[in-house]
């Protein structure tokens, strides 16, 4: 079976269909994303950049996998429960409801407002509603305001002393701004997708490890700290594809090159030569990291890391990125993939055994799964029609 037909059919017949059936609340509005293995509800707490998230994705399927009616309507469904229920007083966007839509978690995470802008661009884009299209803009205007300090109040760091910044809002930014180009002024997205590719490629990579950081200091120094020395193999390498999505936006063929390079120094640092996949978190020195799950593997990581291989074979073809694919692909679809009742388990042991054996919860929604499918299947819909029929062989 061809590449192309494995993501699509695991996408619509598997991954899709897991989501339809068990994630709607059908009496108060939105997503339940607490769900085990076989799509029982666990908990009914919500939490907003998930129920955003599964809003963007019944969308994106919507706009680009056929306009099934069933998929809007999901979509519309939760984007009406956050209308009603996910922003506070001040337009920012909570981190967590429960069931009813009342307010759990005071809204100190900026993720929860670049997922709601995020959704409601993408839902604007296929319905044309004004007011889709308005609340987007707003809380995207409301990102830009907080960017120089995302967690106001709410940041636990006292002042002055490890000033350090993070890589998730510019990671972020470096997507969220492509996904709003159809609302957006072209000078905006210029000015954003030039700074935050700046700071990703000249203060989070460091080109004496040939990794990206997670945290570095004000000016991009190194800080000998946890938080300085922590590495995330999955983050750095979304932040690769997305760095590539612009490069091939701007037509920088250098920042292409690039990326590739990093995609392969990033796995090369990252994966685990003992029992295969990639290791959740890693300490820059080698030395403890600070969180005891670092050993484990994710989903998130590994399906972010198979789009970075694919999409920079596509555009260089670079027999590194193939190959570091085909290796990604046969463990992913090894360990995580569940062909008894669809999606994917989220969290393994680092010798590749199911710890938990949940579909969805606090972490763990609609999103990169399906969005990682649907990259896939349309990558190599187009690398199909240059090079012939891809053949899996695992």
């Amino acid at each position: 079976m061809s590449y192309k037909n494995i993501y699509q059919d695991n996408l619509l017949k598997q991954t899709v269909p897991f989501w339809e059936n068990y994630s709607l609340d059908k009496e108060y509005g939105g997503y339940f994303t607490c769900l085990t293995a076989n799509g029982n509800v666990y908990d009914t707490d919500k939490f907003i950049w998930l129920q955003c998230r599964q809003v963007w994705t019944f969308s994106k399927l919507y706009g680009n996998f056929g306009a099934d009616k069933n998929w809007l309507e999901i979509a519309t469904h939760g984007a009406d429960f956050l209308e009603n229920y996910g922003r506070g007083k001040d337009g920012s966007w909570y981190f967590a409801l429960d069931r009813k839509g009342h307010p759990l978690v005071q809204p100190y995470n900026i993720f929860s407002d670049c997922f709601a802008a995020m959704a409601f661009g993408q839902l604007s884009k296929i319905t044309g509603e004004s007011r889709y299209t308005e609340i987007a803009k707003t809380t995207f205007q409301n990102i830009l305001e907080r960017q120089e300090n995302p967690k106001g109040k709410y940041n636990k760091a006292y002042p002055n002393t490890r000033e350090l910044q993070n890589l998730g809002l510019p990671m972020i930014l470096s997507n969220l701004v492509l996904e709003l180009d159809h609302i957006l002024h072209g000078e905006v997205i210029e000015q954003q997708l030039n700074s935050v590719k700046d700071k990703i490629v000249n203060q989070f990579y460091k080109p004496e490890y040939g990794i990206i950081l997670e945290n570095v200091g004000l000016n991009g120094e190194i800080s000998d700290s946890f938080q300085g020395r922590h590495i995330n193999p999955g983050h750095g390498l979304e932040t690769l594809w997305f760095l590539m999505d612009i490069a091939e936006r701007q037509g920088d063929s250098e920042l292409i090159l690039k990326g590739v390079d990093i995609v392969i120094s990033t796995l090369e640092y990252g994966w685990d030569g003992k029992y295969g996949g990639l290791y959740y978190f890693m300490d820059l020195k080698g030395s403890p990291p600070e969180q005891l799950e670092w050993s484990q593997k994710l989903w998130w990581p590994h399906i972010e890391a198979m789009i970075a291989c694919l999409k920079g074979f596509y555009l260089t073809r670079d027999m590194r990125c193939w190959e570091w694919f085909v290796k990604l692909h046969d463990y992913t679809w090894e360990h995580f993939v569940d062909e008894k009742y669809g999606e994917w388990f989220g969290y393994l042991t680092r010798e590749g055994k199911v710890n938990l054996e949940l579909k969805g919860g606090k972490w763990k929604g609609c999103f990169h799964v399906p969005r990682g499918l649907m990259i896939l299947s349309l990558l190599m819909k187009n690398l199909e029609e240059y090079a012939g029929n891809m053949e899996c062989k695992a």
